[in-house]
């Protein structure tokens, strides 16, 4: 890895009292890529034929599958696996013409490799760590009666009202939340009584591997998973802390690698997982990698637009509501231009310039995926949080600099709390951190309204929200300069959307 960007780019780690633009994370982010008026030839950096891994897009169904399956093989590839229900084709192959030579074949949609860099993956570890709590700050840990140990560090929980829906209901058994990421510890003592076994998996390699603990991160791996798995279902138990959802189900489905990237076969196998195995809600506080935003006239990148947007729409039509991050590097993606710097973050990144109408963030900028920005400890649009009218769905509370927004006694951290691997505690910030409230509140929702389709529950989260006027000047470290500007209504606005997630309106509505 090259770049100094944290790879989740849904996952900053912000120290207590730092400031933070740009994502801090556990996954590296680095590379490349072609603008959208200036494509980068995709095969130029593959030319010594290295192994890579592809997907190839079809129509639905055995029958073009089969041929394609036939015409693959012909052109020097290996058929990892296929998602016949929805078209994609996971491949492996040495031929650097690979792509080129099948999207000429018959029934061929789109083609394009999913990485830059050879199988495996050759990058570094984590770049970034939470704050972790000492033994002694968990056994010092004092809260009133009703509530566990931690919680009073929870100011994110009063910030969406969900203390006063947990009075109401904790959630259904029968909703599960499916924590797309890195992996989740699944024995922590607040999500082992929660967790849903059936529904998690390892799908890293873009095809799922179903052995026990598969879906668990290793100690070399990010602790991000699990961080979020917690702040949407840690159990309310007498233990450590609580989850925006506590009643409700979470599982594990680990798309990244031992490097931190989630590439577009992983984040595909992932989608159809969650979509067969009666999954209600996806969180995903991540971005596919190599490429940050995907531009569409480049073929690669539309394939994988492609094979991730069905495989999203997919788990969609199954009943699942897909909630993703909106990012932590203060873009405006609804802006006509920005400057990329970390594309392709696998293998050499360099500056392009996009139209992010027209290179896509995925899954964020999909069709149907709520889209959720972070909000500080004083509820307003925390200095990281990418923000854009008609981008951004909701706003929910992702943390920020405690010396930018500083929560009220007793809290200390403007960061989140959540559960470690290891059944630790920590605190970390980020969008990544924002996208699991707005989770745990459509759990909510489903739980409330058990047969609500994903578009009820998603009308739900939108007209439920607390709308929130755009915070205007915007200058978050008071040093006279506007440091993002927001557009749009009280009601809806490129800093909040539709507002701020509710969770006690969640249970009474």
């Amino acid at each position: 890895m090259t770049a100094p960007y944290a790879r989740y780019r849904r996952a900053a780690a912000i120290p207590a009292g730092m400031a933070m633009a740009t994502a801090l994370a556990f996954l590296p982010n680095t590379a490349a890529t072609a603008a959208e008026d200036a494509p980068a030839p995709a095969a130029a950096a593959r030319a010594d034929a290295t192994p890579l891994s592809y997907v190839v897009n079809v129509r639905p169904g055995h029958g073009t599958s089969a041929y394609v399956k036939k015409a693959v093989v012909k052109a020097g590839g290996t058929i990892v696996t296929s998602y016949d229900q929805i078209g994609v084709i996971v491949v492996h192959s040495s031929n650097a013409d690979f792509a080129k030579t099948i999207r000429t074949v018959r029934g061929v949609q789109s083609a394009g490799a999913t990485r830059t860099a050879p199988l495996p993956s050759a990058s570094t570890g984590d770049l970034g760590a939470p704050k972790v709590l000492s033994a002694a700050e968990v056994a010092a840990a004092d809260a009133p009666a009703g509530q566990d140990p931690l919680q009073p560090q929870q100011w994110d929980l009063p910030a969406i009202k969900a203390d006063k829906a947990h009075e109401k209901t904790l959630g259904s058994k029968k909703v599960t939340v499916a924590v797309i990421d890195t992996g989740v510890d699944d024995t922590h003592p607040d999500i082992a009584p929660n967790f849903d076994r059936k529904a998690s998996v390892n799908c890293v390699s873009g095809k799922p591997d179903t052995a026990d603990g598969a879906w668990r991160p290793s100690a070399e791996e990010s602790p991000h998973g699990t961080h979020v798995a917690g702040e949407i279902a840690a159990a309310k138990n007498g233990v450590g802390m609580t989850g925006v959802a506590p009643g409700v189900k979470v599982s594990g489905i680990k798309v990244s690698t031992t490097a931190g990237f989630f590439y577009t076969e992983a984040v595909v196998c992932g989608f159809v997982w969650a979509a067969e195995h009666g999954v209600d809600v996806t969180n995903n506080s991540y971005y596919t990698d190599p490429w940050y935003f995907n531009c569409k006239n480049d073929p690669d990148q539309k394939a994988l637009v492609d094979a991730v947007t069905r495989a999203s729409r997919y788990a969609e039509k199954k009943g699942a509501v897909n909630v993703a991050a909106a990012g932590n590097e203060n873009y405006d993606l609804a802006s006509d231009e920005i400057t990329d710097p970390s594309s392709p973050n696998d293998t050499t990144p360099g500056d392009r310039v996009v139209d992010p109408s027209k290179c896509l963030d995925i899954p964020t900028q999909l069709p149907g995926v709520v889209t959720v920005a972070s909000t500080g400890a004083k509820g307003i649009k925390s200095s990281f949080s990418n923000h854009g009218l008609g981008v951004v769905d909701l706003a929910a509370p992702g943390g920020d600099s405690t010396a930018y927004q500083k929560p009220d006694a007793p809290a200390t951290s403007g960061l989140i709390l959540g559960t470690l691997p290891g059944g630790k505690w920590g605190y970390m910030a980020g969008t990544s951190m924002a996208s699991p409230h707005v989770a745990g509140v459509a759990a909510l929702i489903k739980s409330t309204h058990p047969y609500a389709s994903p578009a009820l529950v998603k009308a739900l989260l939108y007209a439920e929200a607390d709308a929130t006027p755009c915070t205007d000047p915007y200058d978050i470290n008071a040093d006279g300069k506007i440091d993002a500007v927001c557009e749009g209504s009280k009601n809806r606005n490129g800093f909040y959307g539709w507002g701020i997630a509710d969770a006690l309106d969640a249970v009474t509505k």
